[in-house]
């Protein structure tokens, strides 16, 4: 099991919900969120390449980013944004814990 997926199942069992990976959100865009709680309109979007010069901190990337975070806040959802690093963390599963 790889570690995207050991977070799905890790979140799921200790939170008491189900965690959802690469969830489509939007009817007519492909946008996905890396991890949603469904029902309570929970997203958690891991940021890689921040320190690369990846694709979520160029210009283009980043402009892209926010259209689908905005428009992910707009239909309700609430949402998280961590570093690869910080997913498998306490300090994420309590932020998500304090969302339900």
């Amino acid at each position: 099991m790889n570690e995207k997926d050991m977070f799905a199942s890790f979140a799921s069992k200790l939170l008491g919900v189900e965690v959802v990976r690469e969830y489509k959100f939007h009817e007519t865009r492909k946008w996905r969120f890396d991890y949603a709680i469904i029902d309570k309109k929970i997203a958690i979007e891991v940021e890689g390449g921040i320190w690369v010069n990846g694709r979520h901190i160029r210009g283009s990337g980043f402009e892209k980013d926010m259209e689908k975070y905005n428009e992910g806040t707009a239909l309700g959802w609430r949402i998280i944004r961590v570093t690869p690093q910080e997913l498998l963390t306490s300090k994420t599963i309590s932020l998500i814990q304090r969302l339900l």
